[in-house]
């Protein structure tokens, strides 16, 4: 269910960017603006500014620049009606909602809102049992003997639930709970031969909470204590309408912000692994939970890094079941390294065996590349045969392959021939034989004649060239800046700026897409009455606008007031001539448009038929006269060649 536009209106008003970047970093006053060390990256040197008169925070190191609700969007990691929640449940605003038309709508989103109270219910539920005489003798002991501490337990909220048919339940209907509810949420079960009969589906098992980006418990994984051969070691949550385990990694909303700040993901198999590294002083790590790395938990690392660090326990055969996993992640774009653990070990125990410096020095010094991990791999059994050598290299190009970047690809297929001491151009002619079946496999053409050019077999590359991206002009960013910035002010008695501006640049088209977007925004605004200043456009749900808009208002550097105040000395603004600062821009704009039409005419010159020569040449000058004309007005002495 959407929120209302009054309490979006409600929150814009109320939130201060302050306050809310303080809730994560501390800032310092320097100048007019707020400095810290970036929360989005490491750096020893504050590049993160906060404008509080502005209501916007710029990182001048990784570029990360909004306002409160973008900053909470980035922090968390979530979308923009969670962080007006957020935001609104922060400063006590209630949150109005805009019920939707349809019912099946309506009757879906309130269905989705009982499973996420009754599922944090029952987590609750299960942390109170840890104070119970059988949670403390069995739940506790458990955690105790793993080296859980009670700073750890509440962090990730473990429980226990009590070796009783229905104490969940019964607690749950006393509470207002009903039967349909807890039988979606996955909290219980129907009975095979009594129907209409429940009991608990987590019975006597130690309780990892698994939650979503924002903190709510959305599913369960427990584990039994006993050695019982007829029930599973683990058993988990179903999916339901909040839990799709193939978008879910455990841990995630305790580890989101270190794998932001750190610029990696560690990427284990277990509950217990995760808690481990983060009782090691590691807190960057996730889980698959035994499951299958799927494309949306890739796509789910990708919001908050470009790095991985898979850890494997030191047994070969899993290792080889498991390799798909890399390709998929660098399928998806991300680049992965290796760590494998002594044999018999896994994160969780050689955490707890090691200790916490050395477990930290391990992961570091024993992360290879996944290159040299896969030819590691497979050398062993390839040392004195060939045609497992030879499988040995398709496996490895096959990982290359998925390598969406075409730079990078030529990177690994480089350090690949050297470490398997080979011909480039032999891995090569294999690397462009797998490229070219998947791409023949997924637009349904196949052909048994192969290509050899490497370009033949790289159409996303050659579609590139072909297409190149519009050239971002400086002097289109500079007007926009001007527009937004000074756009209100009068540069006469019955003249805008906006206006002024907009009547020399009518006749041109603006070749970023971004700032075009921009300009026509602002025209729309105008047309309704709307005299807008930046903050006009930090309201609009387009985050490319919004960064731009936000990279335009920022300053890396402020004049110190004490130029002036106590020195005396006085430096020229470009708020002193507004008028005069947007013609000379204007100008620079024409000028490079001019040169961009007089190179496409040289290069029509060139392919063109004689009878067409002589028109074109014409052309060519009479943009070169006013190009001339505008680069003198602009004092350039020498007019340009190019």
């Amino acid at each position: 269910m959407a929120i209302s536009d009054q309490t979006t209106e409600k929150v814009r008003d109320r939130v201060d960017i302050e306050e809310v970047v303080n809730d994560y970093v501390t800032l310092k006053k320097k100048g007019q603006n707020l400095w810290a060390c970036c929360p989005f990256h490491q750096e020893k040197t504050p590049s993160f500014s906060v404008s509080p008169a502005k209501q916007i925070y710029k990182c001048f190191g990784c570029g990360k620049a909004g306002d409160p609700i973008q900053f909470i969007m980035d922090i968390e990691g979530i979308g923009f009606i969670e962080a007006i929640r957020h935001l609104a449940t922060k400063y006590g605003i209630e949150i109005e909602e805009e019920t939707p038309k349809d019912p099946e709508a309506i009757q879906a989103y309130n269905e989705k809102e009982s499973l996420f109270i009754a599922l944090n219910f029952a987590r609750e539920f299960f942390q109170n049992n840890l104070n119970t005489e059988e949670g403390q003798s069995i739940g506790l002991s458990y955690f105790k003997e793993r080296g859980f501490n009670p700073a750890i337990i509440e962090k990730f909220q473990l429980g226990y639930a009590l070796d009783s048919w229905d104490q969940l339940l019964v607690q749950a209907k006393k509470s207002g709970f009903e039967t349909d509810i807890l039988l979606k949420a996955g909290l219980i079960l129907e009975r095979e031969n009594n129907p209409e009969h429940y009991y608990d589906r987590f019975r006597g098992r130690v309780v990892f909470p698994i939650h979503n980006l924002s903190g709510k418990a959305i599913a369960f994984g427990a584990r039994i204590l006993t050695q019982d051969k007829k029930q599973p070691k683990y058993i988990n949550s179903p999916e339901t309408a909040i839990y799709h385990k193939s978008d879910v990694l455990y841990g995630i909303y305790q580890a989101k912000q270190g794998i932001r700040q750190e610029d990696n993901c560690y990427l284990v198999e277990g509950y217990t692994d995760v808690i481990s590294m983060h009782l090691a002083g590691i807190e960057n790590v996730v889980a698959s939970s035994g499951t299958s790395l799927t494309e949306n938990q890739i796509k789910l690392i990708k919001r908050f890094t470009n790095q991985v660090t898979v850890l494997y326990d030191g047994d070969d055969a899993g290792i080889k079941a498991s390799l798909r996993g890399i390709d998929m992640l660098l399928e998806g774009g991300l680049n992965v390294k290796t760590v494998v653990f002594p044999e018999g070990e896994d994160p969780d125990s050689f955490a707890r065996k090691s200790g916490q410096a050395d477990f930290k020095r391990f992961i570091q010094t024993e992360a290879k590349d996944f290159i040299q991990f896969k030819i590691a791999l497979f050398a062993r059994d390839a040392a004195n045969d060939p045609i497992k050598k030879a499988e040995a290299i398709r496996q490895v190009v096959a990982s290359i392959a998925k390598i969406p970047d075409p730079i990078v690809r030529s990177v690994y297929a480089k350090e690949s021939a050297n470490l398997l001491s080979m011909e480039e151009d032999i891995l090569l002619t294999e690397l462009n034989r797998q490229i070219l079946k998947t791409h023949q496999k997924s637009s349904g053409q196949f052909s048994r004649e192969t290509p050899t050019p490497l370009e033949e077999v790289l159409p996303v590359d050659r579609e590139k060239e072909e297409n190149p991206p519009a050239k971002t002009l400086k002097e289109e960013r500079e007007l926009i800046r001007i527009l937004i910035n000074y756009g209100f002010e009068k540069v006469s008695n019955e003249m805008h700026l906006c206006e002024y501006l907009l009547e020399e640049i009518k006749e041109l088209q603006f070749e970023t897409p971004v700032y075009q977007k921009i300009l026509v925004r602002y025209k729309k605004a105008l047309m309704q009455g709307i005299l807008p200043k930046f903050d006009h456009f930090l309201k609009i749900q387009d985050a490319e606008i919004k960064q731009a808009v936000v990279d335009m208002i920022a300053e890396g550097r402020e004049i110190s007031l004490n130029w002036e105040s106590r020195h005396q000395i006085f430096t020229r603004k470009e708020t002193d001539d507004l008028s005069g600062t947007t013609y000379r821009t204007s100008l620079r704009l024409k000028s490079a448009y001019l040169k961009k039409m007089r190179l496409e005419v040289m290069g029509k010159i060139k392919d063109a038929p004689e009878s067409e020569v002589e028109e074109l040449l014409q052309i060519h000058m009479e943009i070169t006269q006013m190009k001339n004309k505008i680069d003198q007005e602009l004092g350039n002495v020498i007019p340009s060649k190019n």
